[in-house]
């Protein structure tokens, strides 16, 4: 039987009786100046940017408002089949441009603000990135946001509105230093508040049994420690289609802001307790859960963005189809991106039993063909593992339903294999061993219909290695789906000059359809494109430079190779590695090894984690290496080396049209896909890398020739460990040698010593599970051969071109387009352009 709303989907003649804002310059010119005068009481004494840069936005969000309108009720109408995308980053970046591309309106919003005496760079410039993610993960969400209403899918995003992000990253004498990245302190002009949909999200309290009006026996959820979650929706617009979906962010709140009888004791600090202790929960990005308070808010942060959003849907299901789940599956899927959010698995559950009525049977039908979940990690330490005490403080309900899970789950493995006891011990979602803990991605795939890797080799190793039990057991569950990055934002806003290069000569189409970039095959030999796409780099690399100049205070030479690393610091990502080769060309320099020598400019930056000792270490070191290069007369402009501070999704966005060579060289069969790799690939930058992650893919599109491979491959890292001998590598390699000698005598140390030891021994000793040493001749190796390619830059301008051409797998349309048609199954909703 088809389920029909039992409300009107007809919307109110109230919200369409306006005439459309309208996109030409005066239109635009007119609302402008209204917002300004009138709505931010602006007048000649208000001398800031930040008042032009709101009156934009609003502006702009005018234009977004009646598309947003219409896409939802256009969904609505259809009665389609939505996707939830549930997601603890969400790195965003900045919207302005990328808004203005999708709307089609850049050049008129560049004329409007002209007639007015004003510059979009500037205030583009305003605007904060927002700090909602900290790495790939989050970027990979906002790029999938963006394909999805693209491809004018109805999904919809669910994160937390974080008051402050990672941090903002200083440098104080080579030291990473972090500071607050208030984000949201001038507000964010983009999103809007939606208080009416506030939800109750539970902490604490116990279960309570009791009997229905039937006679069957419930459980409550009692005696709980309540707070509120405040949803505040961004818009998302699809590229020049009339579509916007919606990002919706929850703001933790308390549900009594104020104790007036603790203030008028005289307790100030505990008349608002409550108040902060709910605010943190959306407080920071990624508390360092190095203590057991920050693993608490940790948890509590991944069950408030499951509860509220699992809720957010539930009640506009019983708002259109009452309390029948029978069909909620067919018209619902939620998407879990890595295993942040797998609470949802038993929250589903208690919210479907506890609030809904359903059976166990019945929940567990609706919930086990709902959820997907996606991994991210081949890192064992960074799945998520909660103890079963922590659990039973915060969550008392929820560990009651995993257990149920758990002991339900276990009776099917020992069915399919009686008496194996190592396996159910194995498999089990509770490790026992030495404190119980709950093992979350465990439960991700139990209550899964669907469980993907984002590269060909990450979804290979999790079916053999991690996950290989369950891969046995449920075969059909597990799917690889293969990341990517949106071309808009990552070419078309981030490099005009080469888009208009392209545009020119292949037409516009590949900003839908990035596969129509191999057209540009056939322009590699053409002289008068090759020059013209050398000049668009040139362009490019001066601005690079620029910011180099600003953030760092050191000079590039344009001519030189600009070799780029930038990246979260981790030491499977093996920035170590890079600055070791570093070392080596300022030895090839001091002994006068010089002869048709390649300048060269190397960057790299990323943050690490405020806790993370050894990350933190390498980043002195390459500011010590930098410090002494840098000031080496004889070095002069053969080598230049810096560490770029904060970088961030704006940085990224200068960075990567003006890089030559891509340094994507993690330890094989560690990193699970990358998209930085795919960003510097389509913007005509050159990799070197192991073959690990995407990159195994990349080198299959752009060929081998056109790729700088080097090192061990996954299975030989694996292998290679029982036998691993470090120090005869560094003996029998001089230039190894000498690199290691540098480092041991202090040269880069000179007034720290011993500074760099931890970083020594890690390279030297044969428990290095990052095996720097195993790679470090190969990578040298690499380098030459790409210096090589970088000397003779016809060649290298054809491999540029053919790294741009062979690009068109790795959008995340492409992405989008495999998740929907195998996992989601949604149909794509039209909605008219108004423009």
């Amino acid at each position: 039987m088809q389920l029909k709303p039992v409300c009107s989907n007809k919307p109110s003649s109230l919200l369409t009786e306006l005439p459309s804002p309208g996109m030409d310059v005066a239109s635009l010119t007119d609302d402008f100046r209204r917002y300004y005068n009138y709505t931010l009481g602006c007048d000649g004494d208000c001398l800031s940017t930040h008042y032009p840069y709101k009156a934009l936005v609003l502006t702009l969000r005018d234009r977004l408002m009646e598309r947003w309108k219409q896409s939802k009720y256009a969904a609505r109408t259809r009665d389609c089949k939505h996707a939830y995308y549930l997601s603890l980053e969400f790195l965003m970046g900045r919207a302005l441009s990328n808004t203005m591309l999708n709307l089609g309106i850049t050049d008129d919003v560049s004329k409007s603000l002209y007639e007015l005496g004003l510059e979009l760079e500037d205030l583009a410039d305003v605007e904060m990135d927002a700090g909602l993610g900290n790495g790939g993960l989050g970027r990979l969400a906002a790029c999938f946001l963006d394909s999805c209403a693209t491809l004018q899918l109805p999904v919809m995003g669910y994160g937390i509105r974080y008051e402050y992000g990672m941090f903002r990253q200083l440098l104080e004498n080579g030291h990473q230093v972090e500071e607050p990245d208030h984000w949201l302190r001038d507000g964010n002009p983009w999103e809007i508040e939606r208080p009416e949909h506030t939800k109750i999200i539970r902490f604490g309290g116990h279960s309570e049994y009791y009997q229905d009006a039937e006679g069957t026996t419930r459980v409550r959820w009692v005696d709980t420690h309540d707070v509120q979650a405040v949803p505040y929706d961004v818009p998302i617009p699809g590229y020049r289609n009339g579509v916007v979906n919606t990002l919706r962010l929850w703001r933790a709140a308390a549900t009594d802001v104020f104790d007036l009888g603790e203030f008028n004791a005289g307790s100030y600090p505990e008349s608002v307790a409550a108040k902060n202790a709910a605010e943190n929960i959306s407080m920071v990005l990624y508390p360092n859960d190095a203590s057991e308070n920050g693993k608490e808010l940790r948890l509590r942060q991944q069950y408030f963005l499951a509860s509220a959003s699992l809720q957010d849907v539930l009640i506009r299901w019983v708002r259109s189809y009452g309390s029948d789940f029978s069909q909620f599956a067919d018209k619902n899927s939620f998407q879990l991106n890595d295993t942040h959010p797998a609470c949802a698995v038993a929250e589903l559950m208690r919210l479907l039993m506890d609030e809904h009525g359903l059976g166990w049977d019945e929940a567990w039908k609706v919930t086990s063909n709902t959820i997907a979940y996606t991994n991210h990690t081949l890192l064992p330490e960074a799945l998520e593992r909660w103890s079963v005490r922590l659990f039973e403080q915060l969550l008392p309900r929820l560990l009651d339903i995993i257990y149920e899970i758990n002991a339900r789950f276990l009776a099917e493995v020992a069915t399919r294999w009686p008496g194996d006891s190592d396996r159910l011990r194995r498999m089990s979602i509770i490790e026992e061993e030495p404190e119980p803990q709950v093992r979350m991605a465990f439960l991700a795939i139990v209550g899964s219909f669907s469980v993907n890797g984002v590269a060909a080799l990450h979804s290979r190793l999790l079916v053999e290695g991690l996950f290989s039990d369950f891969h046995e057991l449920w075969p059909h569950k597990f799917n690889n789906k293969t990341n990517g990055v949106t071309q808009r934002r990552w070419l078309a806003g981030c490099n005009p000059a080469l888009a208009e290069l392209m545009s020119e000569n292949i037409g516009e189409q590949w900003k839908v359809d990035l596969q129509q970039l191999k057209k540009l095959v056939s322009c590699a030999d053409d002289a008068n494109f090759r020059a013209a796409w050398r000049a668009v780099k040139r362009l490019n690399k001066e601005r690079l430079a620029a910011l180099v100049k600003a953030e760092c205070g050191v000079q590039f030479n344009i001519d030189a190779m600009f070799d780029v690393q930038v990246k979260r610091m981790h030491e499977y990502k093996r920035q170590l590695l890079n600055i070791l080769h570093v070392i080596h060309l300022y030895d090839r320099i001091k002994q006068g090894d010089t002869g048709n020598w390649v300048s060269r400019c190397v960057i790299i930056g990323g943050k690490a984690a405020p806790g993370y000792v050894m990350a933190k270490l390498i980043i002195k070191l390459i500011n010590n290496v930098a410090g002494v290069v840098n000031n080496d007369l004889q070095v002069g402009d053969l080598l230049k080396v810096v560490f770029l501070p904060n970088y961030s999704v704006s940085a990224m966005e200068i960075i990567c049209p003006g890089t030559d060579l891509s340094e994507q060289i993690s330890t094989a069969g560690k990193e699970a896909s990358g998209t930085g790799n795919m960003k510097f690939m389509m913007n005509g930058a050159i990799t070197i890398g192991t073959l690990d992650g995407a990159n195994i893919e990349i080198r299959e599109e752009v060929g081998a020739e056109n790729f700088f491979l080097f090192g061990l491959a996954a299975d030989e890292v694996e292998a290679g460990h029982n036998r691993y001998d470090p120090a005869s590598i560094i003996a029998g390699d001089e230039r190894f040698k000498r690199v290691m000698h540098l480092l041991e005598s202090g040269h880069f140390s000179q007034f720290e010593p011993g500074l760099f030891e931890p970083v020594i021994q890690s390279v030297s000793s044969p428990d290095d599970p990052w095996m720097v040493a195993a790679d470090f001749g190969s990578y040298v190796d690499a380098q030459q051969q790409a210096a090589k390619a970088y000397y003779d830059q016809g060649r290298w301008t054809r491999m540029s071109i053919f790294n741009t051409a062979r690009s068109g797998k790795f959008s995340t349309d492409r992405t989008m387009q495999e998740y929907n048609a195998e996992i989601w199954k949604l149909e794509p909703v039209t909605v008219k352009d108004k423009k």
